[in-house]
């Protein structure tokens, strides 16, 4: 186990790390501003599509629904690339700090090649292949997501795991003040009980997810009108949102981890003074 003053090293580049995030870039506010314009103009049986998608996905939180990965495979994969005996999510949680490190760069990387070529590939059909694009990047990042959890010990099965995946979707197109509140939210999730108020504020939290997401599409949207144009920007875009995807699942994932670590260490502490 690493020692605490390791895990603080590591805690203070995640908080500084979320210092940095407390910014919207001028151009990503203007970016959402051709939907204000263009939606008006979708045909109505896109809009309809996207609409049916927004149900659909909310109901990951419920059931996971098709967006749950095999875990089994997961597993095996952590087990290649790590010396510390894993079988189990909570043998996954004791391995260093390191070793996640090196296993979320490495997924990151892989999902971020995927993205831009997925970008990429329907940047050449206008609005039509947008409607494609939207819900393949969002699955995409939610299992990219889920992998993330695994990798860090958090079984994403879980209801309480997927609420907390969708907030990480959440963090990482976030104004300054959302990605406060979010923080504020993660830091006291684990002390709250699920009820069915509680889970209507996150089937809103996740259309709020998806239609910030569509949004951050909107100069993708308006440059398809230009084929090669749609390619260029469709893969820089979804590349882009990609990378922020992982970065803010790995970071909220890794802050846990070492929360958790830390409280063992000061839990095995107090045991030996006893």
């Amino acid at each position: 186990m690493e020692t605490k003053e390791q895990l603080t090293i590591y805690l203070e580049e995640i908080e500084k790390w979320e210092e940095d995030q407390k910014g919207l870039f001028f151009w990503e506010k203007l970016g959402r501003l051709p939907f204000k314009v263009i939606d008006k103009l979708t045909p109505k049986f896109i809009q309809a599509k996207i609409g049916i998608l927004v149900n659909e996905l909310g109901s990951y939180i419920q059931t996971g629904g098709k967006y749950l990965i095999s875990e089994k495979q997961m597993m095996k994969k952590i087990q290649k690339s790590t010396t510390h005996p894993i079988e189990t999510f909570e043998e996954i949680g004791t391995m260093p700090i390191e070793d996640m490190v090196s296993m979320s760069n490495t997924l990151q990387s892989e999902r971020s090649k995927l993205a831009t070529v997925q970008g990429a590939s329907t940047g050449v059909g206008g609005i039509f292949t947008l409607v494609i694009d939207i819900p393949v990047i969002l699955g995409m990042a939610l299992k990219t997501l889920q992998e993330i959890a695994i990798i860090h010990g958090y079984n994403p099965n879980e209801k309480k795991e997927r609420v907390f995946i969708v907030k990480c979707l959440q963090f990482a197109s976030a104004d300054i003040v959302g990605k406060e509140a979010i923080l504020s939210e993660l830091a006291s999730m684990n002390e709250k009980k699920d009820s069915t108020e509680s889970m209507i504020s996150q089937l809103k939290g996740w259309q709020e997810v998806f239609f910030t997401y569509r949004d951050n599409f909107g100069w993708k949207k308006l440059f398809q009108m230009v084929p090669i144009a749609g390619m260029v920007f469709g893969a820089i875009i979804n590349k882009g949102m990609m990378d922020d995807v992982s970065e803010a699942g790995i970071m909220l994932y890794r802050k846990r981890r070492i929360y958790e670590k830390l409280h063992a260490i000061e839990a095995a502490k107090n045991t030996s003074l006893e």
